[in-house]
């Protein structure tokens, strides 16, 4: 009976992570999750402690996981609660029609937007923080309270999982489409560069004019592919989207992440920092960097090369720093282009916001992962059944 009311404390509180993703944005909940998380590293590294992920511990002991795992990552501000939150609410505050911001892409994609205090909203937010918490606990095999689900974890990040098939289920919901829009090249994003933009044209009978350039049969609905002036293809991150540029920085921010964890041993303290980082991009920096994504990979990479360790003498005993950093530069690299290819297929065509950070942390983690699966390293960090 105790572990059921935990479990249902647990939902309320996502309920409540949910609906504060909500009405702080997305991006600026992810960012103070950044901040916790480098928080919390920094006190584990202090007070000795070994890493302990989100899953790892049963809900009874929350609040004994470290700061890290109970707050930065846990059930009120994970992404998969307060981002995954926040980015459901903004679709649905589009289709409302709330938002008038002057965002220059389709309103449903301003995640860096604070939505404030409105009840419906809030609840949308709330709602989906519960999914995103439930969608991890899935992921990762376990329920907390409830023990071990009949099935290992899935070797990902079961948090950027979750805000990816969240993604997806407020599209869903919503009555978005699940790609958008493709014209020509799916991976072109020069009509973008050339200005290019959408010119509504009349749709079928008794529909009005739903659809875009192209026709109806283009596969638009509702007023969000009509939307006047809306760019024919919409990058995420424009100054941070040409495929050198993505993989030199990808390089560069995992030589960095690889770095911090050699010289610390933790896989999330570089993340906490780059997700942190993020605040810019809300307060107006436009060509500030997104590099969570990157430095994850190249981090945890480290750890498992050396075999698990979680203490910079322990990294330093197994791995020399120049392969820690041509490792990392490697997966912070990969994970670069991986995120652009994802934004290209997933958000640029699209009307609301699918993270291609989260994506590209979802197919570097299963690299990872499927590498410890395999007996290659050991890293403790990414679910490996």
């Amino acid at each position: 009976m105790v572990e059921v009311l935990v479990l249902v404390g647990l939902l309320v509180v996502a309920f409540g992570g949910g609906a504060l993703g909500a009405a702080l944005g997305a991006y600026p909940a992810f960012a103070l999750s950044g901040f916790v998380v480098v928080v919390g590293e920094a006190a584990r590294l202090a007070g000795g402690a070994t890493i302990q992920t989100p899953w790892e511990a049963s809900a009874v002991t929350l609040g004994t996981t470290g700061v890290t795992a109970s707050v930065g990552l846990g059930p009120a501000l994970g992404p998969h609660v307060a981002f995954g939150g926040g980015a459901a609410a903004a679709a649905y505050a589009a289709r409302k029609g709330y938002l008038d911001t002057g965002f220059p892409y389709y309103e449903a994609k301003n995640v860096t937007y604070s939505l404030g205090a409105r009840a419906d909203v809030l609840v949308v937010g709330g709602a989906f923080g519960v999914v995103g918490l439930l969608l991890a606990a899935l992921s990762a095999g376990t329920l907390g309270a409830a023990g071990d689900l009949p099935w290992p974890g899935l070797p990902w990040d079961p948090l950027m999982g979750s805000v990816v098939l969240s993604a997806f289920l407020h599209r869903l919901a919503f009555g978005y489409p699940l790609v958008g829009n493709v014209r020509g090249d799916v991976l072109d994003m020069t009509p973008f560069e050339r200005g290019e933009r959408r010119r509504p044209v009349a749709g079928p009978a008794g529909t009005g004019s739903g659809g875009v350039e192209g026709g109806s049969e283009s596969g638009a609905v509702g007023s969000e592919a009509d939307a006047p002036g809306r760019y024919v293809v919409e990058p995420w991150l424009p100054h941070q989207s040409g495929w050198t540029s993505v993989t030199l920085l990808g390089a560069a921010a995992g030589a960095f992440g690889a770095f911090v964890a050699y010289a610390t041993g933790s896989a999330l303290l570089a993340f906490g920092l780059a997700a942190a980082s993020t605040v810019f991009l809300s307060l107006g920096m436009e060509r500030a960097p997104v590099t969570h994504h990157m430095v994850l990979p190249a981090s945890v990479l480290v750890v498992g090369l050396a075999g698990g360790a979680t203490g910079p003498s322990a990294v330093a005993d197994a791995l020399s720093l120049p392969v820690a950093a041509v490792a990392g530069a490697v997966a912070g690299a990969l994970a670069g282009v991986l995120g652009e290819l994802a934004g290209r297929v997933l958000y640029a065509h699209a009307d609301t916001h699918l993270d291609p950070p989260a994506a590209s942390i979802v197919v570097t983690t299963l690299l990872i992962g499927l590498l410890d699966v395999l007996g290659l390293l050991s890293q403790g960090v990414i679910p490996a059944p």
